[in-house]
């Protein structure tokens, strides 16, 4: 069995990273947190047109009718660039939100006991009900009404608003079609973003190590760096493995334990890159802080660590 990336596939990549690079730069990545993260909504709308959104919709919905190794191919760079807004819950509610495939429309994420992100902006809000994965979305007054209720937090991470918000139980939403599941393919989603940040943390670690010099000589010549960065490799080379195997199968003890590898390399990559640059890698002006904190929001949303050893547990069981 063949598991290299399609032609269509690699063509896909490259297709989202080149609009990514042409409207999403560092400088527009470094603006976005500068000013609290909120949704550019013509950006969005051009990620709706090039299907991002739509990408697993049938042909015959006006989707795109691909499936979840293209959506992880997808968000593995969105993940690598930064790109903020609740990107899972919107491609996840694209059939039952109108205005969601096309970008018209931002899908917020509401998770029992935990704050929502980018909810001040939001269309509408996807509702995960329980552990079995189900799922419900509120939109109109019933989203008017969670919206005057809630409150903002203080956010971790800068690309991410957050509020607070009340008890959902009582709220009636649409549910989502027979058979969808929202909480493990959004769940594999997230854990792609991981995956990409943690490549680019790697990157951005080879790249300090070997033009940063000590001692007459560039500090990636040092073993204790050398060490850090191949460790970084293995992260998030065994993450990669793990995404990708999941998103073929679909399996959600593979998706998982995926999301548990991926988490730990975007956060121990992240952390490893701090390291490598030093003193500067504390500061506002590198980039490492922002994927180390996002990586850190990331892992608490859809499946937390905890979460995810439960179901690996069980089927060992």
């Amino acid at each position: 069995m063949d598991f290299q990336l399609s032609d269509d596939q690699r063509a896909l990549r490259a297709g989202i990273r080149e609009l990514l690079a042409g409207r999403f730069d560092r400088d527009r990545m470094r603006a976005a947190h500068d000013g609290g993260g909120g949704v550019d909504r013509a950006l969005w709308r051009e990620l709706g047109a090039a299907g991002l959104f739509a990408l697993r919709l049938p042909e015959t919905a006006g989707g795109v009718g691909l499936g979840l190794p293209e959506s992880v191919l997808l968000f593995e760079e969105m993940g690598r660039a930064l790109l903020p807004g609740p990107l899972a819950a919107t491609q996840l509610a694209a059939g039952a939100v109108k205005g969601a495939a096309e970008g018209d429309a931002v899908v917020a994420l509401a998770e029992a006991g935990r704050p929502v992100g980018h909810l001040g902006g939001a269309d509408a809000l996807l509702v995960l009900d329980g552990e079995a994965g189900g799922g419900r979305v509120l939109s109109g007054g019933a989203l008017r009404r969670v919206v005057r209720e809630a409150g903002p937090v203080r956010s971790l991470d800068p690309g991410t608003p957050l509020w607070r918000v009340p008890d959902l139980a009582g709220y009636e939403g649409e549910p989502l079609p027979d058979g969808a599941r929202p909480r493990h393919e959004g769940a594999l989603l997230t854990a792609a973003e991981q995956l990409g940040s943690a490549g680019r943390s790697l990157e951005a670690a080879v790249q300090h190590a070997g033009e940063r010099e000590q001692f007459a000589a560039p500090i990636g010549s040092f073993q204790a760096v050398k060490h850090l960065c191949a460790g970084m490799l293995v992260r998030a080379e065994t993450a990669r493995s793990a995404v990708y195997a999941a998103a073929v199968t679909g399996d959600p003890v593979e998706i998982a334990g995926a999301k548990l590898l991926a988490d730990e390399a975007a956060v121990g990559n992240a952390r490893d890159c701090l390291q490598v640059h030093g003193g500067m890698g504390f500061t506002w002006e590198a980039d490492v802080h922002l994927h180390l904190k996002r990586a850190w929001l990331r892992a608490g949303q859809w499946l937390t660590a905890a979460g995810a050893e439960e179901v690996l547990a069980a089927d060992l069981g």
